[in-house]
């Protein structure tokens, strides 16, 4: 299990990782990721993580599909 552990923590850490990746690779919701990420960094490491991830798009797979959707058509309407 720890080794799973330390994978999260590096998927959960990178940027382009989204909450529901991490779920289909591991079954751990993104509850469980914060519980998890906040048990094992340090508490300044966790704090800039947690301000890093708080409302961002590419957490979530949903909200970053509506992003390259909309960056895709603009670049098409910017091409015209």
């Amino acid at each position: 299990m720890n080794n799973n552990i330390d994978l999260i923590i590096k998927l959960a850490w990178h940027d382009k990782s989204s909450f529901e990746k991490i779920f289909r690779l591991y079954g751990v919701s993104e509850k469980e990721v914060i519980l998890i990420m906040r048990k094992n960094l340090k508490p300044s490491s966790f704090k800039i993580w947690r301000k890093r991830v708080s409302g961002r798009k590419s957490k979530h797979e949903k909200n970053l599909n509506y992003w390259i959707r909309k960056i895709i058509l603009m670049s098409q309407y910017n091409d015209r």
